[in-house]
């Protein structure tokens, strides 16, 4: 299977080992990192016309993609893991 780009150790590089900790130990944080994963498999699939799909559907779900990564950030930066500014 090819790489599906902006999936979430590729957006924040520099905290693998966080996100991985994050994951194991926060239920919340890993069903935000399944519901992102999913999206961004749609978001790819849509993008590269294996799933075509609506330019309104398409920007709805990179709308979701933004706001989980955000919501992710937010939890990395709650714990100390994320550079703030």
């Amino acid at each position: 299977m090819s790489h599906v780009p902006h999936a979430l150790a590729d957006e924040f590089p520099d905290h693998a080992e966080a996100l991985s900790r994050l994951k194991s130990d926060d239920a919340h944080a890993a069903r935000l990192f399944d519901e992102y994963h999913e999206v961004n498999r749609l978001v790819h699939r849509g993008e590269t016309d294996v799933e075509p799909m609506s330019d309104p559907h398409l920007t709805e779900l990179r709308k979701r993609r933004m706001a989980l990564k955000d919501e992710v950030y937010a939890l990395l930066k709650a714990r100390g893991d994320a550079a703030v500014g």
